[in-house]
């Protein structure tokens, strides 16, 4: 019996330190800070093109001229998650400004659920290779982060990290006085 015992802890133990099926993207997930990072007018990069296929299956194409919000994001990431609703409720308070999602090392029938859930009311691009275009600028270093593009299509701002209401209200505001 004491062996059975043995056995069967030994089992319960080596099976607590596996990595409960996680994916390779959730192993390697860097949370962010909140932190805030401005761009100066003059020192400003381009935005990338943002276009593309939606969750929702259809086709979306940004076009400069408005501010526009980008978020970075995955339905496994828990930050995002959290975040969602106040994302949902400044895009709606915003309605001048786009806000687009950008899925990253997700899937994107899990993130399609997500979405039609909530009822996020934005388009999310499935496309994350649109990610490299601001490496020159202020790349997603993070996941969640968030772009605040000014209607040059320059990249004005960033979080990394969740956003709250009052972050990214003011970078927002800042982008629309200009």
């Amino acid at each position: 019996m004491k062996k059975i015992a043995l056995v069967l802890a030994s089992l319960l133990f080596l099976t607590g330190c596996s990595n409960g099926g996680a994916s390779k993207a959730e192993e390697s997930f860097i949370a962010g800070s909140g932190a805030v990072t401005k761009m100066k007018i003059g020192n400003r990069v381009a935005a990338p093109a943002m276009s593309g296929m939606t969750l929702s299956g259809k086709n979306f194409t940004f076009a400069k001229g408005k501010v526009a919000v980008v978020n970075v994001w995955a339905s496994w990431c828990s930050p995002c998650r959290a975040e969602e609703p106040t994302l949902s409720a400044l895009s709606q308070k915003y309605s001048d400004v786009q806000f687009i999602g950008i899925l990253t090392r997700d899937n994107p029938v899990n993130a399609e659920a997500f979405n039609r859930k909530r009822g996020t009311p934005y388009p999310t691009l499935i496309d994350d290779s649109i990610l490299s275009g601001f490496r020159k600028s202020l790349p997603a270093n993070a996941i969640p982060t968030t772009v605040v593009i000014d209607r040059d299509g320059n990249v004005a701002s960033r979080i990394s990290g969740v956003v709250t209401v009052a972050s990214l209200s003011q970078l927002i505001e800042e982008a629309l006085a200009e």
